[in-house]
């Protein structure tokens, strides 16, 4: 009777996309990932040099269109197909490569950044939108150019002095927000224990003359999550036993039994529902309204005063209501402490975070898609006047934005119930009741008039 169940449960297992010979040779062979590497690069140099050089009207600007009507709104629904693959193909990683092989010191990363670099990646990503808030930076190609060009230098610095992709893993503002979208991704990178606990090479994180060792400082042995892995593919180069592989999964489920859950992840899951709040506030044709109340308030029309009140309340706001979250779920039974509670359905907040991100996003690259079009064929010298920029009508939009927000709300809901399995469900209560509330100011948000980003 045991060798039925033992054949049942291999076919449990998850397809391996590296059974795949063809697959298997590319990511194997020298042109992955560099053969989009280079792609990316030739597109990211002239989207620079627009920005910087071009027009300085961002609804004609090409490097302005396909950076936050195409590239921004792509990036979520990447991070859920293929997890951190743009990281793979990004040119600030390429370029990271190209500086350490021409004049790298290869020095060990700095302990304050081993520590502390996921906390200095969230403070980025806050200023950074704080930045386009205050001084426009989506609606300024110099701005938008020269943001670029900071990174760039910030790439180049750190590869001069350190290892690997320093820059990447504790720096790139993009890195928290790929972390733990990456954690809800379809697909996973993984060893096989069997084969991993009896390898003493050690190749995947040390390298061999096939590829450098991982460059995000993991070790597949002990990997138990996609939040920093770049499917690079140097791991798959490197091992000598065949032991990685390739998988499709349900979206979440690395989240169900998380098994080091962070105060740094769990604060970014809730203060990236607040910025998808903020985003969307100021969009509104209410943001005027909301201005004057806050100034009111303040006794000032200045706006970066008003705004940056409105910014920390929206922020703050999802991490209160997790906090009393997770004090009222003590109260009704979860065994664990407050502090714990609210570490760990931290994280059911991520499935919900993408949907109001994708959401947000959604109505820019579908009411606003044309420009993209318009835009590119102006590079070369094709002038059109391109009237009506969406791709279907703003009630379309709202319907699929309201669709995607349930997806995020069942998918965190689940996620919750997973997390807090071991529960009774008295003390779950609260934690429900939060999604349904998330879900619902998502939903109230996404019903108002919003204005374009490009007209």
């Amino acid at each position: 009777m045991a060798m039925p169940e033992k054949k049942l449960s291999e076919q449990k297992k998850p397809f391996d996309l590296l059974s795949v010979p063809l697959l298997k040779k590319f990511i194997q062979s020298k042109w992955y990932p560099g053969i989009f590497q280079w792609m990316v690069i030739i597109v990211f140099s002239i989207i620079v040099f627009e920005l910087v050089a071009g027009t300085i009207n961002p609804h004609r600007n090409f490097g302005t269109t396909m950076t936050w009507v195409l590239w921004w709104p792509l990036i979520p629904v990447i991070f859920i197909a293929a997890g951190r693959f743009w990281c793979a193909i990004c040119p600030f990683g390429k370029l990271s490569d190209i500086v350490r092989k021409l004049v790298g010191a290869e020095r060990p990363m700095p302990k304050f950044l081993r520590k502390y670099g996921i906390w200095l990646i969230d403070l980025f990503f806050i200023a950074i939108t704080y930045s386009d808030h205050v001084w426009g930076i989506v609606e300024s190609p110099r701005g938008s150019g020269y943001l670029l060009l900071l990174l760039v230098t910030m790439v180049v610095v750190t590869s001069v002095y350190y290892e690997r992709r320093t820059f990447c893993k504790t720096l790139c503002f993009l890195g928290g927000l790929a972390g733990n979208y990456s954690r809800a991704g379809a697909l996973e990178l993984r060893g096989t224990p069997d084969i991993c606990k009896t390898c003493k090479s050690q190749a995947c994180f040390k390298g061999s003359e096939k590829a450098e060792g991982c460059p995000m400082f993991q070790f597949v042995r002990t990997m138990d999550s996609s939040a920093e892995c770049n499917i690079c593919g140097n791991c798959v180069k490197n091992c000598p036993n065949d032991s990685i592989r390739l998988s499709l999964r349900v979206p979440t489920k690395e989240i169900w039994g998380i098994k080091n859950p962070k105060l740094e992840h769990a604060s970014l899951a809730a203060v990236i529902m607040g910025i998808v709040f903020v985003q969307n506030i100021t969009m509104l044709e209410i943001w005027q309204d909301i201005l004057a109340m806050i100034g009111s308030v303040t006794g000032t029309e200045n706006y970066v005063v008003n705004f940056t009140v409105a910014y920390i309340i929206s922020m703050a706001l999802p991490i209160l209501l997790l906090l009393g979250t997770a004090k009222m779920a003590s109260y009704m039974g979860m065994a664990e402490s407050v502090k714990k509670n609210f570490i760990r359905f931290g994280y059911a907040i991520i499935p919900l975070d993408l949907a109001g991100h994708l959401g947000h996003n959604l109505f820019h690259i579908i009411t606003e898609g044309k420009a993209i079009w318009y835009n590119s064929i102006g590079l070369f010298g094709v002038k059109v006047n391109p009237g009506d920029l969406s791709l279907a009508s703003t009630s379309t939009v709202q319907l699929l934005q309201y669709a995607i927000i349930i997806l995020g709300f069942f998918g965190s809901s689940y996620t919750a119930y997973k997390l807090g399995s071991k529960a009774k469900f008295k003390a779950m209560v609260p934690y429900y009741a939060l999604m349904v509330l998330l879900a619902v100011i998502n939903i109230y948000l996404f019903s108002l008039p919003m204005n374009h980003r490009v007209h």
